[in-house]
């Protein structure tokens, strides 16, 4: 079986990065629903950088599927509500994000 790989690139301001981990510390696990999710794992750079979001998939179908789902909204609704909030405040965004996507040819 093919597998596929999406890992999201998140940029944190310095003063956002204990926020965005709190989020994921009390995420709603919305991803874990989804037919096709197999697995996630959030790294944290050990110096200033980007953290990652690395999600494995049964498919590119079952990740598009997420990434237009309720369940998707449901997983992002408190990091999107801080970016709206920013932005309603005239602030640049806390965090911004950069998918890229890859599919498995070796274990």
């Amino acid at each position: 079986m093919k597998r596929f790989v999406a890992i999201n690139y998140i940029q944190c301001d310095s003063h956002y990065r204990e926020r965005f981990e709190q989020l994921f510390a009390t995420r709603a696990h919305a991803i874990d629903r989804m037919p096709g999710f197999i697995d996630m794992q959030v790294l944290k750079p050990n110096q200033e950088g980007e953290y990652l979001i690395v999600s494995h998939w049964e498919s590119e179908d079952a990740f598009k599927a997420w990434t237009s789902s309720p369940e998707f909204i449901e997983g992002h609704k408190r990091g999107f509500e801080d970016i709206r909030k920013a932005r309603e405040a005239g602030q640049k965004p806390p965090m911004s994000s950069s998918f890229k996507t890859y599919e498995v040819i070796a274990n």
